[in-house]
């Protein structure tokens, strides 16, 4: 295994606890009975994850 996909790895599994825990903490703040908003957001942030995650990932895929 390269280096950099061993450092690429860990940087995302770092990064996605961080997001996930991040998340849940900002959607415990909005009010439960609130649906679309709690709708709007989780789609965000369940998608808003892979926008910095892309450029790492290829960043671990370039040849030398």
């Amino acid at each position: 295994m390269r280096y950099r996909t061993m450092i690429g790895c860990v940087l995302i599994l770092v990064f996605l606890g961080l997001w996930v825990g991040a998340a849940g903490w900002v959607g415990s703040l909005i009010p439960p009975d609130n649906k679309l908003a709690q709708l709007i957001y989780y789609v965000v942030a369940g998608i808003g994850w892979g926008v910095p995650v892309l450029p790492l990932m290829s960043w671990m895929g370039r040849d030398k």
